[in-house]
């Protein structure tokens, strides 16, 4: 196995540890909340103004998927819609007090699994993490440029 397999099937390993280890945690004190719930609220809290484009980039979907996971969100009176009073066009979300209840629970836990791994951070080097973090971009920006190739877009 090559050097470039070895990260990716590190990356992997790591990628499904965490998942394995916040799965159960997430989803009892998550309850009726989809991942891709939570993540939407936690950008609609996190950004200004966010709107179905911001949401689709963010996340990976298409305006559709956005469209209808946002939708949802409002019938389970989590997020609201509002309008700039100079731009009738535009939809914005936001967080009612029903959804900041939820996002501030994957706050919490968010924090919790931090301090968890905390251990391991501090051994961390600020070169170890300026390399690890170029590194990153770097891939990123690749599959940025991947994506772009292909056409694939948040329609």
């Amino acid at each position: 196995m090559n050097k470039q397999e070895l990260v990716m099937m590190e990356f992997r390993d790591l990628f499904n540890k965490m998942v394995w280890l916040n799965k159960n945690k997430l989803e009892d004190s998550l309850k009726g909340h989809k991942p891709s719930e939570v993540h939407c609220m936690e950008y609609i809290e996190k950004n200004v103004d966010p709107n179905v484009t911001k949401l689709a980039e963010s996340l990976y979907m298409t305006k559709g998927a956005i469209s209808k996971l946002t939708k949802k969100l409002m019938d389970k009176g989590l997020i609201e819609c509002y309008q700039k009073p100079d731009n009738k066009k535009e939809i914005y979300f936001r967080l009612t007090e029903k959804g900041k209840e939820i996002y501030d629970i994957h706050e919490d836990l968010h924090h919790e699994f931090q301090e968890r791994d905390k251990v391991i951070f501090e051994q961390v080097t600020q070169e170890q993490y300026e390399s690890m973090l170029s590194f990153m971009k770097k891939y990123s920006q690749h599959l940025d440029e991947e994506i772009k190739k292909r056409g694939i877009g948040i329609n």
